[in-house]
């Protein structure tokens, strides 16, 4: 459904959804977007925020360069693929160039689906619902573990017979990579089946590094009473493409894929790997 479509009063549902919010624990949602400059945040997810970054100073960096690799691939997927559908799952709370905003500068007839179930990131869902008049956009409250409910409410909007781009960034951290990442693959496999070929999945996710601080730091934070996140090993994250033909450059660093200025000299890496590939 687009903005104009939706049947409920939006001013009652964020009321009620805000209500229920507790604000003296931090949020990983909040804290992401206290890293990327926004506002929807609290006191107790800035200390946080702050904690994590005196002791891992790259994470501002890395929440920032992810958004930029989500601008960059959904812009190529757009005007170099002609791709006019997109799944954003695992969307977060609304913040500069958003997965719709950057697909339609590209092409105004992209139609746009965004899920999650955070009530919070639900709370804010009216700020994604904007889109130009020859697209569309919609949210849907949906829990990854079910691809299923996921596809079946993304084909009221999309129209699941021609090519999706399935968006998955910064999100497979919240599932833990045991099974050798069984569960998360699975997750992806299902999601892919229900897309028709030629769509394509853009991922990125948080790697293991040489950081000694990183993995330490990654354990404080999970302690903190945030949703926990678990880092992956590179290879670990290149496996969650084996249902896909990975684009050229592959799966590597997210700053190094496609980069709009070249980087300059040894640039530090930020901890995130990321790739985009097409479906066959």
């Amino acid at each position: 459904m687009t903005r104009g479509e939706t049947s409920f009063s939006w001013d009652d549902a964020e009321k009620d959804l805000m209500e229920g919010i507790d604000t003296t624990v931090p949020h990983s949602a909040r804290v992401w977007n206290y890293w990327l400059g926004g506002k929807d945040n609290y006191p107790v997810d800035q200390e946080l925020g702050e904690q994590f970054r005196e002791v891992f100073p790259g994470i501002v960096d890395l929440a920032r360069t992810s958004r930029a690799f989500l601008a960059r691939a959904v812009t190529r997927l757009a005007a170099e693929h002609g791709v006019r559908q997109f799944l954003d799952v695992g969307t977060g709370l609304p913040t500069l160039d958003n997965t719709h905003e950057v697909a339609q500068r590209a092409a105004p007839d992209a139609r746009i689906v965004y899920v999650d179930n955070d009530p919070l990131v639900l709370a804010h869902a009216r700020a994604l619902l904007t889109s130009t008049p020859a697209g569309a956009t919609a949210y849907i409250d949906a829990d990854l573990h079910d691809p299923e409910a996921i596809l079946e409410q993304a084909g009221r909007t999309l129209d699941l017979t021609r090519p999706v781009a399935l968006i998955v960034v910064q999100i497979l951290g919240h599932i833990p990579p045991e099974n050798e990442d069984a569960e998360a693959r699975g997750i992806l496999r299902r999601l892919l089946d229900g897309l028709p070929p030629g769509s394509f999945l853009a991922l990125n996710d948080s790697a293991t590094t040489n950081q000694a601080n990183v993995e330490a730091t990654t354990k404080a934070y999970n302690e903190s009473g945030a949703v926990p996140y678990h880092l992956r090993t590179p290879e670990q994250i290149r496996r969650l493409f084996e249902c896909v033909e990975t684009l050229p450059p592959g799966v590597v660093p997210i700053e190094r894929w496609h980069p709009d200025t070249p980087p300059w000299g040894a640039e530090e890496e930020v901890g995130a790997l990321g790739g985009v590939g097409r479906k066959p």
